[in-house]
């Protein structure tokens, strides 16, 4: 199979199972990528890092991930793969919830995805954290971070990046 048939095909599947958003997806996303692309998971935590700093969605990084696959095409590809079948399904979704907006049911239905929607991102976010926090200063680091971003107004992008500069500036210097 060619390629970029594969990188439709994967990122076609995330897209569908992307419930909840798109951190509920990232375990799936970090295995898929590495069997069938090589992609460590290593370089999956840096990837999913620039999309977090990176104006726009976060799952913008998808682009970064078609392009060291597949180059300027791949990124394209995966950018319509990715985004596409979601969106669909999401406007026909919304058209039929509208049409059934009175029924008593919807209610139950939104009141059960909520609990699986926040399960599917805590995955996400477990999956990352799992790759990223490799030694007790990392671990610190994450827990400030989430420190200031829950008590703090500080905006998250600073946060992230004076996180990253402290870890950087750590690795680099006390651990050569």
């Amino acid at each position: 199979m060619s390629l970029l048939v594969q990188l439709v095909l994967t990122f076609s599947l995330l897209s569908i199972l992307a419930v909840g958003g798109g951190t509920a997806v990232l375990p799936e996303m970090q295995t898929l990528l590495a069997h069938q692309f090589d992609i460590t998971h290593a370089q999956f935590v840096h990837i999913y890092s620039i999309g977090q700093v990176a104006p726009g969605p976060n799952m913008l990084m998808v682009l970064i991930i078609g392009f060291k696959v597949a180059g300027i095409v791949g990124s394209g590809i995966v950018l319509l793969a990715f985004f596409l079948p979601s969106s669909i399904l999401c406007f026909y979704a919304g058209r039929l919830w509208s049409h059934f907006a009175h029924n008593p049911w919807r209610r139950t239905i939104q009141s059960a995805l909520e609990p699986i929607s926040i399960g599917l991102m805590a995955s996400g976010v477990y999956a990352v954290a799992k790759a990223s926090i490799v030694s007790p200063v990392t671990l610190i680091l994450a827990l400030f971070t989430l420190y200031l971003i829950l008590r703090t107004k500080i905006n998250p992008v600073f946060v992230i990046l004076g996180s990253g500069m402290l870890g950087f500036i750590y690795l680099r210097f006390f651990l050569s």
